[in-house]
């Protein structure tokens, strides 16, 4: 299913006002990480990546929802249309992210979902929080959601190989290939955790020999 032609010029419009509004919070996130005391004197975050849903993605998700392929549909229920990924060193650091995150100024949160507390089913670890930010469009203030993922190094290597294994499989996943990967989830959250004692470690020694 794909937009109509109509349809597709005004989705256009639309997602250039979700870059920018996009390009805007980069900004104040860019702000933010400069900000040491906004992150609890530390800055662990590896690296920021972003990226505006193509038409076509939109389309196929409306229809994955069993929605008419229509930009009101997508205005009115994604809320990932907008996306930006945290990539951070310790798990330890994304409560101070998420915190953080909801100080920044006309930034208002609507949902948040802690995958890293509580992992899926299958393994998956992120923290997920949708974030309505203010956009200022040919005279007119729009109100946009943006889904900002927070996860370690670690979490984002296994959620991609489990995608590129989803997407090998569908949505039938091997049973034993499955549990596989929620070993090697289980793993990972261990590994993350011996990772920051070491950092913890290490710490504490440099401040004996300061």
């Amino acid at each position: 299913m794909l937009f109509t032609d109509e349809e597709t010029r005004r989705m256009d419009c639309w997602l250039s006002i979700y870059e920018q509004g996009q390009i805007e919070f980069m900004e104040k996130l860019k702000c933010l990480i400069n900000n040491p005391l906004a992150l609890n004197d530390t800055n662990n975050i590896e690296h920021i990546k972003s990226r505006i849903k193509t038409k076509e993605s939109i389309a196929q998700k409306l229809y994955r929802l069993g929605l008419d392929v229509t930009p009101e549909n997508a205005l009115t229920h994604l809320t990932d249309i907008a996306g930006i990924r945290i990539i951070c060193s310790f798990t330890k650091d994304i409560p101070f992210l998420v915190d953080a995150l909801k100080s920044i100024s006309e930034v208002s949160t609507v949902t948040e979902k802690d995958y890293v507390g509580n992992p899926k089913m299958s393994g998956y670890r992120s923290f997920h929080i949708i974030l309505k930010v203010s956009v200022n469009h040919q005279g007119q203030t729009r109100h946009l959601p943006i889904e900002v993922q927070i996860r370690t190094a670690a979490m984002d290597f296994w959620a991609s190989l489990e995608h590129k294994v989803r997407y090998k499989y569908g949505k039938e996943i091997p049973k034993r290939l499955s549990e596989e990967l929620i070993v090697c989830a289980e793993k990972i959250a261990e590994l993350d955790e011996r990772m920051f004692l070491i950092h913890e470690i290490v710490s504490l020694v440099n401040q004996d020999t300061s």
